[in-house]
């Protein structure tokens, strides 16, 4: 027992003086919130991890104890427990305790508007597109039935925490983030060796779409995806490149108020429009530039001969013409046909990018005036695609995002003071990625990807936006932080776009609930007992 609060108890018992405090960090310094004297019951006192990712190293956590419906720890791979249902688990007290404070006490102004976004119902999930079918299909374009705009998502605030181990407990547990990061490490001389491959295939096919007399010639390279943000996981053997193509005089029509979805128009050109090839009733059929692309792409890579380089076939829904190379290392590299735009971002996303008070609202606004892109992934209509449709990417605003991470413009530079940002991330997607690998032969996780990784994150610094929030020494707890916050949003079934408010990327249309619950359960049996999944290598 530390004997400072052994002391404290004994003074509080003889002389009725007040009890110790609990230090709780808030962005501008440690927050006290009293608490009461060691007789009063446990039930009534607030838990000590409502803020910041850091938690204080004196209060040290245990394992839950398992109960009559959660999972034993010793089951089987891939079992299932019986568990109750998402929404009857939102209804139950969490484990740590009440976050309403105690009878009588005051609770300090700072940390009552956390406490109060604790309290938020969850949001009930955005009804699913029309089913339609596609335009394709019947032969004329379809004008959909314009429907009432979609509730906004609600964030779902700061997590709910559970108990988990504390410090104390850790060096015991074998769980031991930094060895972990270590082993995702990419090694520079692989980097190099696939960097030169990669790059050698990309500026051949980019030559090959620049001289040829065809749609295609104004296209030029934007580099986006992990690889290039500097948060890819364990070897460079996966690569996401967009073949960006201006289109300065175009008119978007959203499509179903989906706000992410867009019919794209042309507008006259008196000089003529190459695209107008691509043209179905006056719309630009995403499924058919793609097709086009794809095929020009085919016939290219016959003609590389310094690398062995085949195209996998067409996913369905996907954006990408994916290449495998297999010499000298099996490489995978996505190509990804997107329309730039440098007008005015849509309304969707007026709302969206919230930096404010992260990075700054300079920084937001000059982000917004960078242009915005368009990808051939289509509008699902219940089991078909709208194949005219485009979606908005902001993949390169992600990738500015992620280099310049800190509220600090030092932060983590070579003179600056290191945070553990990008290592929670690395370790959120390896946390998915394991157990995808884990449970490849279920279903259950199929719809799941890293971007819903990623967007939990940016989400988690808005929340916390400050740098002394995520201190390299802190990466355990600030990464304990993460998982409980993407915990959070598959329990209340909510999941905002970071750009695009109004589309929620958990909502039923999107991933099934089964599904949610099942990746819910394998987390939090991951998160109680220490990460098991992410010490098998």
């Amino acid at each position: 027992m530390d004997p400072r609060r052994g002391k404290a108890t004994q003074t509080a018992s003889k002389a009725g003086a007040t009890a110790p405090k609990l230090s709780v960090r808030s962005a501008k310094g440690p927050l006290t919130l009293p608490t009461e004297s060691r007789a009063a019951p446990k039930a009534a006192r607030p838990t000590a991890r409502a803020g910041g990712p850091p938690r204080e190293s004196g209060s040290p956590q245990k394992k839950s104890a398992p109960g009559p419906q959660e999972r034993p720890q010793d089951r089987a791979p891939g079992a299932r427990a019986k568990r109750p249902s998402l929404r009857a688990r939102d209804a139950q007290p969490s484990g740590a305790g009440s976050a309403v404070p105690a009878e009588g006490q005051q609770t300090p102004t700072g940390v009552q508007s956390v406490l109060a976004k604790w309290l938020e119902p969850p949001a009930v999930p955005r009804p699913p597109l029309s089913r339609t079918g596609s335009r394709r299909d019947r032969g004329e374009r379809f004008a959909p039935e314009r429907k009432p705009e979609p509730t906004p998502v609600p964030s779902p605030g700061p997590p709910e925490l559970t108990p988990g181990l504390g410090r104390g407990e850790a060096a015991s547990s074998g769980w031991k983030p930094r060895t972990v990061l270590e082993k995702l490490r990419l090694r520079r001389q692989e980097i190099s060796v696939a960097a030169e491959v990669v790059n050698r295939v990309v500026d051949h096919l980019l030559r090959r779409l620049q001289n040829r007399e065809s749609e295609f010639k104004g296209v030029a390279l934007l580099n986006t995806g992990s690889y290039y943000e500097h948060v890819k996981l364990s070897a460079p053997n996966e690569f996401d490149v967009m073949f960006k193509l201006e289109v300065p005089r175009i008119q978007l029509e959203e499509y179903c108020n989906s706000g992410a979805h867009y019919f794209v128009k042309l507008k006259r050109n008196p000089k003529g429009n190459p695209l107008n090839q691509f043209l179905e009733n006056e719309i630009l059929s995403a499924s058919k530039m793609q097709s086009k692309f794809r095929k020009i792409i085919k016939e290219e890579i016959k003609n590389i001969k310094d690398a062995a380089v085949s195209m996998e076939r067409k996913k369905r829904g996907s954006p990408a013409v994916t290449l495998l190379i297999r010499k000298p290392e099996e490489i995978s590299v996505d190509l990804i046909l997107a329309l730039e735009s440098k007008s005015s971002w849509p309304a969707s996303t007026r709302e969206g990018l919230p930096i404010n008070n992260w990075l700054g609202t300079k920084v937001r606004n000059d982000l917004r005036r960078q242009p915005f892109y368009l990808v051939p992934k289509h509008a699902k209509e219940g089991n078909s695609f709208q194949e005219e449709t485009w979606r908005l990417s902001f993949s390169h605003i992600e990738k500015h995002i992620l280099f310049s991470h800190g509220e600090s413009k030092t932060c983590c530079e070579t003179d600056g003071v290191k945070c553990c940002r990008k290592d929670c991330l690395k370790l959120m997607k390896y946390l998915l990625e394991q157990l995808k690998k884990k449970f490849e032969d279920r279903k259950e996780l199929d719809k799941f990807c890293s971007y819903h990784m990623k967007t939990a994150f940016l989400h988690i610094c808005t929340m916390y936006p400050h740098d002394s929030q995520w201190l390299s020494k802190d990466l355990e707890l600030c990464f304990d932080n993460c998982v409980a916050y993407f915990l959070e949003c598959l329990r209340k079934e909510q999941l905002k776009n970071y750009f695009i408010p109004g589309v929620n990327l958990f909502s039923q249309d999107q991933i099934d609930k089964i599904s949610k619950e099942f990746l819910f359960n394998q987390i939090e049996y991951e998160r109680n007992n220490r990460y098991p999944v992410l010490r098998e290598f």
